[in-house]
């Protein structure tokens, strides 16, 4: 048996093409007359009447996102970093105490639960009122 002499065992089924005359007639299951029963364009879909009725995105809700900050304590400060170092958010990254967030260094909030008693030198983060106050009386700077 040649490759050219294989036949498939099944028939192709046919496509049945509707309002042509035959089994499906006249008005092919159209009704009768109406702008849904002509040809051409169709009713606009209904999808687009809903999502016009939503509103814009705009306006205080959601003027800043809070995805890309990221909330670091003083007692994990105390903790992972020796006297005099600096903490910005590179160096919190290295010591894997924070994560990339889609890829991007994320910005660095750090607030004033528990203890510090070691100098650190804050560079780059937001730093809360407790903690700035934590953090000066532990002889630290923030710049």
């Amino acid at each position: 048996m040649q490759i050219h002499q294989i036949r498939p065992i099944n028939k192709k089924k046919k496509r049945k093409r509707v309002g042509r005359g035959g089994k499906r007639g006249s008005y092919s299951g159209r009704g009768i007359k109406g702008q849904k029963a002509r040809a051409g364009r169709k009713m606009p879909p209904f999808i687009r009447e809903v999502i016009k009725r939503y509103p814009k995105l705009r306006g205080y809700r959601f003027a800043k996102r809070q995805d890309d900050l990221v909330f670091v304590n003083l007692e994990v400060l105390e903790k992972k970093f020796k006297e005099s170092e600096t903490v910005n958010a590179r160096i919190l990254l290295e010591k894997k105490l924070i994560r990339r967030i889609k890829g991007k260094t994320p910005k660095v909030k750090i607030l004033g639960k528990g203890e510090l008693t070691k100098t650190l030198t804050v560079k780059g983060c937001d730093v809360s009122k407790s903690a700035k106050e934590k953090i000066e009386k532990a002889g630290g700077t923030i710049k």
